[in-house]
């Protein structure tokens, strides 16, 4: 499962929609939370009940097991870890890795309020060609570092729509003000679903994409996970 860096904006953002602080306002004390202990430090984060089959689906798996001993096996500064991939536990030095999964996938739930700003969870997927419908990985993730986002940038990510046969999309005031704040990768939105967000642990995200890595993106000396459901 690869998140693409170098794609082209393909998204269709939205032309109405919700403001950042009113939406993560919303269920806040319902979200649940889910702490990612890794070599480097803890990460925090909470799920969207407004993603609900990727909030179940990461509960249930974190639950079992199942991400233990798993890494954050393709690391890329200035844009996400991604990790999730059970061929990862005990993987071999310099094993290529990012093909491994639960053996399903989970049905896209893209919504336009959830954009890809520094710290949003989201779940990788295969590409259009293969998985036009943007059906998620069953286990794969990553979380966006990103870089500096200006108001210009996303006004060309707008502008590149307009002579496209893609709908036409507007960022709102507030998702704009959250990229100028935090940063992020804007131009996966609207084609990877974004599931949660990290509420702690920030500084281990940038710790995590500061390592150094193989040609595969690979971590040069693994950054292993275990998690725990914290309500």
């Amino acid at each position: 499962m690869v998140v693409s860096s170098f794609r082209p904006a393909l998204l269709i953002l939205f032309t109405l929609g919700l403001s950042l602080s009113a939406v993560h306002a919303q269920d806040d004390a319902s979200r649940p939370r889910v702490k990612m202990s890794t070599s480097l430090g803890d990460i925090v984060v909470e799920l969207y009940n407004e993603t609900p089959q990727h909030r179940d689906n990461f509960l249930k798996l974190a639950g079992e097991g199942f991400y233990d001993g798993t890494l954050f096996h393709r690391v890329i500064s200035g844009f996400m870890a991604q990790g999730g991939d059970p061929q990862s536990k005990d993987a071999a030095p310099g094993m290529r890795l990012g093909t491994g999964g639960p053996g399903y996938t989970v049905e896209a739930e893209i919504d336009p309020a959830f954009i890809h700003v520094k710290g949003a969870l989201a779940a990788a997927r295969q590409g259009d060609q293969v998985n036009p419908n943007r059906r998620s990985s069953g286990s794969q993730f990553y979380i966006v570092q990103g870089r500096d986002v200006s108001p210009q940038m996303l006004q060309n990510l707008v502008n590149s729509k307009r002579n496209s046969s893609d709908q036409p999309f507007s960022y709102t005031p507030a998702q704009i003000a959250a990229y100028q704040e935090l940063g992020g990768t804007p131009h996966l939105d609207m084609q990877y679903t974004v599931f949660g967000r990290v509420i702690e642990g920030l500084e281990v995200v940038d710790a995590i994409c500061a390592v150094q890595t193989n040609r595969s993106n690979r971590p040069n000396e693994d950054v292993e996970v275990t998690m725990e459901i914290l309500k």
